[in-house]
């Protein structure tokens, strides 16, 4: 042979220098009955194979050096071994222990909704929040058609059992993101910064939740972003409102996501009616960076960098120029930049470590006629957690985080300043009395500068298993709040505020259907209370802790995946008694953000001969207190706007551009074009009033999405 091509022939190919291994063996059960169709493999390779009817099994692997074996089968635990491959033969007897099924054992559910790769009470994926009519791809949208979540259209956040939007925190990989959606408009809700896409688990706890968070009243929305990705891939996005492209690179033990976004709605908006005058039409683009790394069999590094940008103006009616001439002007320049980077790993077997470290930065440039408005806000914060098993189910979680957050505000010619040095600790564990039987109790201790306190938060939560799908639950949990800047700066000596927490759950899950209905009860304390001085004072208000409410009301949900085969639906329903002592009320009333009853139904169907899905979203609220300055004091938020109520159909068709697999979707939000109110403006004579409803009759949006690189048929993701 000749020389050249037999040394090219082992740069290519070095195999050739080397013998193959032959693996061979048997997988059984412990009482050693053989397990047909189990996986076997070597991790991070192409060589593995199924046993055959016998249990038995028989391959070659061209890999050298220490590597790791495993062995899979449905309702068994994985079996892990390190091998040595070096041209000799290895044998493998492997005996699987029959894993402890989680439709078997009972699980925390109180307050809790959950959907993740680990979780069979799965409730909304990411393809479930892009397909639900009406949520426009948006995670808080989506949200919405879960009971306890009201339906808010004029500005955005997430209200949750009679509690407002700052009273829930939004954490994706442990990290509290500072601004979860664009900057606010006044009359005109804004949607979150974030791709469902993004994320692969998704806990929605509307009460009740775990030590390991705090700072929210009400709620917290923890989001799990993707781990590493394993095929490369180039998606396009092409749409009625813009566009957007990415590509991610899948290495052996690492990815890097690379993408960006642009939208302008001016080309939208010349076409679609609206119920606002735009000066400028809301434009901005997107940015992001996502790399992934195995640092080892059970670790992983995760950084995530974002940034973002959006502009806009607009002008609305002066309502207090009775002749309608006059027209105040706002508009808004927003630069927003978040990053994270989180790492977990498994330390001495049963020893679980998770650490996270993020910065976000947010700047607004706001005009509000000839007024000038900076705001602008950091936040450093880190976390870490440390695990670890106990026996087959129960585990022990303690840790710490803090977070140092530096705001200013400059108002004209008037700056505000904010900074806060803030820490917490907290220790919990899940302990299993028994398959049937379990509790969680933890206790969570957090510590501001700017209160100059400390408080200690104790969480306990039960659930005991009734049947083999039913199971209830009881939660109660203090939790706390520093109060809202715009406070702390008239008062920097505010206290925590408070909400304690009281649930009651009963809940049925199958593998396609959920079951749950939930009874709780909030009780306020220690909230933000404006108390009007008299004039010799020299001031014209004092803010104090004097604040305090309730919120009290039951949920029901029902997801039904198995009736229609290729049918999907859910319907929520929540009752809701509220009422409130705060801020500027004069009494204890309903605030205005409350609906005693609201309603959502969302249908999904999927047309395998026409590859194409099909669905609708219907949602009703009652109406919801405003206020009218005609009225007395003891009348305040008396009057009810009228109930809200929207249809919203979309549609995708799967379908493939050569050989690329390609979604094409549509959407109409509000088909019915129902003229909906969410409150009303008044002058300041209380003369003349205008209702605020939605930014248009109806939405219509358009896409076409590209997936270059992966030819797999995904309708299955449907069923």
């Amino acid at each position: 042979m000749n020389r050249h091509l037999f040394l090219l022939l082992i740069f290519l190919f070095p195999s050739l220098l080397f013998a193959q291994t032959k693996i061979s063996g048997m997988v059984s059960d412990k009482l050693g009955k053989p397990i047909p169709g189990a996986n076997v493999f070597i991790k991070d390779s192409y060589d593995g194979m199924s046993t055959d009817v016998n249990g038995k099994f028989s391959f070659s692997s061209d890999e050298r050096g220490e590597q790791i074996f495993s062995a899979t089968f449905l309702g068994f635990e994985s079996f892990v071994k390190k091998v040595t491959l070096d041209g000799t033969d290895v044998t493998l007897n492997i005996s699987l222990k029959e894993a402890v099924s989680e439709l078997k054992t009972v699980t925390i559910s109180a307050g809790s909704f959950e959907a993740s790769d680990e979780k069979k009470m799965t409730i909304l994926r990411p393809l479930d929040i892009v397909t639900t009519a009406g949520a426009n791809g948006d995670v808080y949208g989506a949200l919405q058609t879960l009971p306890g979540t009201q339906q808010i259209g004029e500005k955005e956040g997430l209200y949750v059992r009679g509690g407002d939007a700052s009273e829930t925190r939004t954490i994706i990989d442990g990290i509290v993101v500072d601004n979860p959606y664009f900057s606010s408009v006044p009359d005109v809700p804004q949607r979150g910064r974030f791709s469902p896409f993004l994320f692969k688990g998704t806990s929605f706890s509307t009460g009740g939740y775990s030590a390991q968070y705090g700072q929210a009243l009400s709620s917290v929305l923890v989001l799990e972003s993707q781990d590493v990705v394993e095929q490369t891939s180039t998606n396009i996005g092409i749409m009625s409102v813009g566009v957007s492209a990415g590509r991610n690179i899948a290495f052996k033990k690492s990815s890097i996501g690379f993408y960006g976004g642009y939208t302008n709605l001016q080309p939208y908006m010349s076409l679609v009616p609206q119920n606002r005058d735009w000066d400028h039409a809301p434009e901005g683009g997107s940015g992001s960076v996502v790399f992934r790394q195995k640092t080892s069999q059970t670790g992983l590094l995760k950084g995530f960098v974002n940034y973002g940008y959006n502009t806009l103006a607009l002008r609305f009616n002066d309502i207090n120029d009775p002749t309608g001439e006059t027209r105040n002007s706002f508009s808004l320049n927003n630069n927003n930049w978040f990053g994270n980077i989180s790492y977990k790993e498994i330390i001495e077997k049963k020893w679980n470590l998770f650490t996270a470290f993020s910065f976000s930065d947010n700047k607004d440039d706001i005009h509000f006629d000839s007024i000038p408005i900076s705001n602008h806000n950091n936040l450093y914060q880190g976390r870490a957690t440390v695990s670890r098993g106990i026996g087959e189910l129960s585990i022990l979680r303690f840790g710490g985080e803090f977070q140092k957050p530096d705001v200013n505000q400059k108002y004209s010619i008037y700056p505000s300043m904010y900074r806060e040095n803030f820490g917490a600790g907290f220790v919990e564990g899940d302990i299993y009395l028994t398959q049937k039987l379990v509790t969680r109790a933890g206790v969570r201790y957090e510590f501001s500068d700017v209160v100059g306190k400390a408080n200690v938060a104790p969480r306990l939560s039960l659930a005991y298993k009734t049947g083999k799908y039913a199971q209830a639950s009881f939660a109660y949990g203090d939790f706390y709040q520093t109060p809202d800047k715009t406070f702390l700066f008239r008062n920097p000596q505010l206290e925590y505020e408070k909400a304690s927490h009281y649930i009651f759950n009963y809940q049925v899950v199958t593998e396609k259907r959920t079951f749950r209905v939930e009874a709780y009860f909030k009780q306020y304390d220690n909230l933000v209370k404006e108390v009007a001085l008299a004039p010799s004072s020299g001031l014209d208000s004092l803010y104090t802790n004097f604040g305090n409410g309730y919120a009290k009301g039951f949920d029901i949900f029902w997801r039904d995946k198995q009736t229609l085969k290729y049918g999907d639906y859910w319907i929520s329903y929540s009752y809701l008694d509220t009422k409130r002592d705060y801020h500027n009320f004069p009494i204890t009333t309903t605030p205005s953000f409350a609906a005693k009853h609201t309603l959502s139904v969302v249908y999904k169907y999927f047309f395998p001969k026409l590859n194409l899905q099909a669905g609708f979203t219907y949602a009703y609220n009652s109406g919801r207190p405003y206020y009218n300055p005609n009225r007395p004091p003891s009348e305040f938020l008396s009057d009810y706007t009228k109930p809200y109520q929207n249809l919203s159909l979309n549609g995708s068709y799967l379908t493939s551009i050569h050989k690329n697999f390609t979604v094409i979707v549509f959407s109409i939000t509000n088909v019915l074009g129902i003229e909906n109110v969410f409150n009303y403006r008044y002058s300041a004579d209380g003369m003349r009033r205008e209702s605020i409803g939605q930014t248009s009759p109806r939405f219509f949006f358009v896409g076409m999405f590209i997936n270059i690189g992966s030819q797999k048929d995904d309708s299955d993701k449907y069923n």
